[in-house]
């Protein structure tokens, strides 16, 4: 895979510059005008008129400007302006080339940096998205039982079908995502010694942030993994957890959802 992009600057929510644009500019110095501009690449009389009017309404200052009279009865210059966008352009150029050859020749994984992006940009109702690999595929007549090792050797199993994992391609030693909502997660102090609870996480409470009706606890889990829970007000008395504290976080295996 090669990384290859191409640099493009908005002002604001308004596109001002690109490599087209840099290109109109320099036509418009080599030849001193807009028709013949326009013309030498391609670009139409109005086009090129409606760039340049686009440039020159979002930067500070007039970037082409009109020149009347003169021996060949006037035509369009740029302005100082005009050519210190172009030198600026060209800096930024060089150096967006200069990231690019890094990111492509410098040891990194592409197809590892856009698994991350997508991870990172993904939206979903969760309030727990982990991320790790899956250690353990145990299937059965109709649902398996998968366990996912988190950073930090952290394992969490979930219970999905055996056509989840086909439609998925699942398999031993894929990466996958874990998503679990904030409302499933069950707060303990103690690890308990006999429950049906498949995932019994120790954890260290990291955040309460008190609510009206709720209260959202923040636990860290090992090797930089966080987990929120959303309990009642009434057990946040009973229970009194403070950041510092131990805590196990307490999850079904069937409300643990696999992505990969």
């Amino acid at each position: 895979m090669k990384l290859e992009g191409r640099l493009w600057l908005n002002q604001g929510e308004k596109p001002f510059l690109g490599e087209g644009r840099i290109e109109l500019l320099r036509a418009v110095d080599t030849h001193g005008s807009i028709s013949a501009a326009a013309k030498s690449i391609r670009m139409s009389y109005k086009a090129a008129w409606d760039a340049i009017d686009a440039m020159n309404n979002l930067s500070d200052r007039p970037l082409v400007a009109r020149v009347t009279g003169g021996k060949g009865g006037g035509g369009t210059r740029l302005t100082e302006e005009g050519f210190s966008l172009i030198r600026a352009f060209d800096l930024l150029k060089a150096k967006h080339a200069q990231l690019l050859q890094l990111l492509s020749h410098n040891g990194t994984d592409l197809d590892a940096v856009l698994k991350t992006a997508q991870r990172i940009t993904m939206q979903t109702s969760a309030r727990n998205q982990l991320w790790g690999t899956l250690t353990r595929i145990k299937q059965g007549a109709v649902n398996a039982e998968i366990t996912l090792t988190l950073r930090g050797q952290t394992p969490i199993v979930a219970t999905i079908t055996n056509d989840s994992i086909e439609s998925m391609g699942l398999k031993e030693g894929d990466e996958a995502y874990a998503l679990v909502k904030s409302s499933w997660i069950i707060l303990s102090r103690e690890k308990p010694e006999k429950i049906s609870v498949r995932n019994a996480i120790e954890s260290t409470v990291k955040e309460v942030i008190e609510g009206r009706v709720n209260v959202e606890v923040k636990l860290e889990t090992g090797g930089g993994n966080t987990l929120a829970a959303v309990i009642t007000e009434d057990a946040q008395k009973e229970l009194g957890f403070k950041p510092g504290e131990k805590a196990w976080a307490l999850i079904k295996a069937s409300h643990v959802i696999i992505g990969a």
